[in-house]
């Protein structure tokens, strides 16, 4: 495997030979340099266009999802007014609630899912970028994207022109999954509690402790999914930035 690249290496360095103690191989021809870059071109566009349709289909599936909480609630307020919230309407309220949790719960996983993907997609073009340089490293300048596949690469790929800070997760599409997600599976807990003991004190405390639970499970559970995407990618190029 290739040797970690502080910069710009040459295109005739490859890794089996570095690694190997081989001999480096003649300097490419401009034909080969030339095919060699129709073949990084085509692999980039496809994951650019995989890439694409990652996201386009899981923001589908986030609006999807919304539309029918918003459609949940509603016809529960219908069939409230209806039953004046007696009778089957707990029945009908529960089935309601679990329904939209358990699809809130299988969404919420194809979230996760789809930022890990994502980020390695955002690893393979920065080491494409990285493989570019390699046959030109001239054009280095040229790109505003990370050139390296390590975690400082990710960073300048995902926010070139600030740090990443805490405002960025908290304005995803992840989050506002996640909000909604683990106020329905409250909600739930509020009514089942309430279904059991007719305390209202105890059906807000219990519907509130299992939100803020599940809320830090699955913001828990996306952080552990990033850190083993890098611990177990091994980058070809570093960055020498701090």
């Amino acid at each position: 495997m290739t040797a970690d690249a502080p910069g710009p290496v040459s295109s005739s360095a490859d890794a089996a030979g570095a690694d190997s103690g081989a001999a480096s191989d003649p300097p490419l021809t401009d034909a080969q340099k030339s095919l060699r870059a129709q073949m990084l071109a085509t692999e980039h566009w496809s994951l650019l266009a995989s890439r694409s349709t990652t996201q386009s289909e899981v923001l589908t599936r986030i609006a999807i999802f919304l539309t029918l909480v918003s459609a949940g609630l509603v016809t529960l307020g219908v069939l409230g007014n209806a039953t004046e919230f007696r009778g089957w309407f707990g029945i009908a309220a529960l089935g309601v609630l679990v329904l939209l949790v358990l699809l809130g719960v299988i969404t919420q996983f194809r979230v996760f899912n789809t930022a890990t993907e994502d980020l390695a997609y955002v690893l393979a073009m920065n080491r494409l970028r990285g493989a570019y340089l390699d046959l030109d490293p001239g054009i280095e300048r040229y790109f505003l994207m990370g050139t390296t596949d390590d975690e400082t690469g990710i960073g300048r790929t995902y926010y070139p022109f600030a740090v990443r800070d805490r405002t960025q997760v908290f304005a995803s599409s992840a989050m506002v999954m996640l909000v909604v997600n683990t106020a329905l599976i409250g909600l739930l807990t509020g009514a089942l509690v309430y279904a059991f003991t007719a305390a209202v004190g105890w059906s807000v405390a219990a519907g509130a402790v299992v939100a803020v639970i599940s809320f830090l499970f699955w913001m828990l559970r996306g952080y552990r999914s990033y850190l083993e995407v890098l611990r177990t990618h091994v980058p070809l190029r570093r960055s020498t930035e701090p």
